[in-house]
């Protein structure tokens, strides 16, 4: 039976806390896409990534997935087998969605070391602000997850999404004002309240802020798309070379800020720069187009690539960061018509500490 523990017991007063995407993982969560809205005239072409998305993440980890009923579970089973997918890695539950974004409404786990216990957090979740309703299915889903495996799950009663905060493992959490105080996410909530939150909650000791996101990011500027913990003391960030691009005075502010910084220790961020690709623009849309927007896996690291002259040196220089896996680049250019790319998609689960 899952427990439900009251908002009044914190997850770090209980010694949880939320582990760096390195960390290893028992599992990639997703949620097969199926929302034609978010890929208008253009769902079908987003599966060939998606499914290679898929294989490269079996090779480390077990691939556990969201499906909407029975008859989208056995299209799905047909989907992977015919694609060669190791179907001993893929677990499918029918935990039906509204959308495939499953960094924001899936489950947050969280890992006890000394206990070796698994938690999660299920915050609110309310569609980036209200912008795509409905999204009563998503919100639930870290619930059902904790349900069904008997984890505890903490209720915090405020909106956060999994793609507005990065980690570093050691007490540090990266997130952005642009999105964390939007008055469409917890408008009664201060800055100092909002960090109370992220302490309790994912056992963080730090709160580092930058502003704002890229152009085109309909989540109101998430940290996944501009600056990514690749360890514990550096930071990869996305910067504009082109001076006439709107990305480039705000890509350039987070940079500024970033190199004032200091963690818990007193070190200085390293700060690796990163290119942005070229525009990627679709029916006179700027698109969220970012090589920021990896996925740590097990065995390897999977980056966005855009069919830009960038792509190879960006590759180049996330492979330099993970000496330690594989780094590989899969098109997005379909894929983020919907506005997002593979670590919008997935969520981490961590395996528990080896006793």
């Amino acid at each position: 039976m899952s427990q439900n523990i009251s908002t009044t017991i914190f997850p770090a007063s209980q010694g949880f806390s939320f582990p760096a995407e390195w960390a290893p993982h028992t599992a990639t969560w997703l949620s097969w896409p199926h929302k034609e809205a978010s890929w208008p005239g253009k769902i079908d072409l987003v599966y060939p990534a998606y499914i290679e998305f898929i294989k490269v993440l079996t090779k480390g980890e077990l691939v556990r997935i969201n499906v909407v009923d029975e008859n989208m579970k056995a299209s799905v089973a047909f989907q992977l087998q015919n694609a060669g997918v190791d179907m001993s890695k893929i677990e499918l539950f029918e935990f039906a969605t509204n959308d495939a974004w499953c960094r924001d409404h899936g489950p947050a786990f969280l890992i006890n070391p000394d206990t070796n216990q698994k938690a999660i957090v299920d915050w609110g979740y309310n569609a980036w602000g209200g912008k795509y309703p409905p999204f009563d299915l998503d919100d639930v889903i870290p619930t059902k997850i904790g349900q069904h495996f008997g984890l505890p799950v903490f209720n915090p009663g405020i909106v956060m999404e999994g793609g507005s905060v990065d980690f570093n493992g050691k007490g540090t959490i990266l997130t952005t004002t642009a999105c964390l105080l939007n008055k469409n996410r917890n408008p009664h909530l201060n800055q100092d309240q909002i960090e109370g939150f992220l302490r309790n909650f994912y056992g963080a000791e730090q709160i580092l802020w930058l502003g704002d996101g890229i152009v085109g990011d309909d989540t109101d500027g998430h940290i996944d798309d501009i600056t990514r913990f690749v360890n514990e003391d550096t930071v990869v960030t996305v910067v504009e070379e082109n001076k006439n691009d709107d990305n480039y005075h705000l890509l350039q502010e987070n940079l500024e800020n970033l190199k004032t910084m200091r963690l818990l220790n007193g070190k200085q961020l390293n700060v690796v720069e990163l290119p942005m690709p070229d525009e990627v623009i679709y029916e006179d849309t700027r698109l969220p187009a970012s090589y920021a927007n990896f996925y740590i896996a097990n065995s390897a690291v999977v980056v966005p690539t855009y069919r830009s002259a960038n792509d190879d040196k960006a590759l180049q220089i996330i492979q330099q960061c993970f000496p330690d896996r594989e780094v590989v680049g899969i098109d997005s250019t379909d894929i983020i018509w919907g506005l997002g790319s593979f670590h919008c998609l997935s969520q981490q689960e961590p395996s528990p500490p080896a006793p």
